[in-house]
């Protein structure tokens, strides 16, 4: 009567120590080499798995590792915009530092925001352009930052010409009690900004800037 591979593998299950009792009979096995043609023993095919499996957790090391410094570098990114920020009170020279940072510290491409607070002061800045009702409702009812592909609403034409060439984009909400504006990031690159991506940098970013404005505002 033949014996079926499943039969064999489930008397080894429910039988755990038989290549103990029958130890003699690993040193004769011989398995098909994973990466050529040769046979190899159990032991050797064994090191062999075992090394594959290091590779791949010495990549994913690498991986975190990576990830963690870039990590690093945002905090410290971020910290020195907030230290520069502390220092300045004139909301024009506010709005300047921050798209300036984003632009050149954080290699963001294309910068741009609004803000509807009614400022006689600075009405001539592209940032106190009036902004549709659906704007100002879409960002109310963000409850995090927004990246993807498309822009909202009239969103991409704040970017003037560039606006046909941008392929993804990060919308950020400035509030603090209430909802006074929209930071928005954009690239040239539809992966630079996508729906999977982390957004803890970017709730820190909305903080900050949402602080530094409002306290500059206030001041005209």
């Amino acid at each position: 009567m033949l014996i079926s591979a499943e039969q064999v593998a489930g008397y080894l299950r429910d039988n755990p120590t038989f290549f103990e009792d029958y130890a003699p009979i690993l040193a004769e096995i011989q398995l098909p080499h994973p990466h050529g043609g040769r046979a190899i023993s159990i032991s050797e095919r064994q090191i062999l798995t075992l090394r594959e499996k290091n590779k791949i957790i010495e990549a994913k090391l690498t991986e975190l590792i990576q990830y963690g410094e870039e990590n690093d570098k945002l905090s410290e990114k971020i910290h020195h915009l907030a230290v520069a920020l502390l220092g300045e009170y004139d909301p024009e020279s506010v709005i300047d530092m921050i798209c300036a940072s984003l632009e050149e510290q954080f290699n963001v491409p294309h910068v741009t925001m609004r803000l509807w607070p009614k400022t006689g002061a600075l009405a001539g800045r592209a940032e106190f352009t009036d902004v549709s009702q659906e704007i100002k409702e879409f960002t109310v009812a963000m409850n995090a930052p927004y990246c993807g592909q498309h822009a909202v609403y009239e969103v991409d034409h704040w970017f003037g010409e560039a606006a046909s060439h941008l392929r993804s984009f990060a919308l950020i909400p400035l509030k603090r009690d209430d909802v006074f504006g929209l930071l928005v990031l954009a690239s040239e690159d539809a992966a630079r900004f996508y729906p999977e991506m982390g957004t803890l940098y970017l709730h820190r970013l909305s903080e900050l800037a949402s602080v530094a404005l409002l306290r500059a505002l206030r001041k005209t």
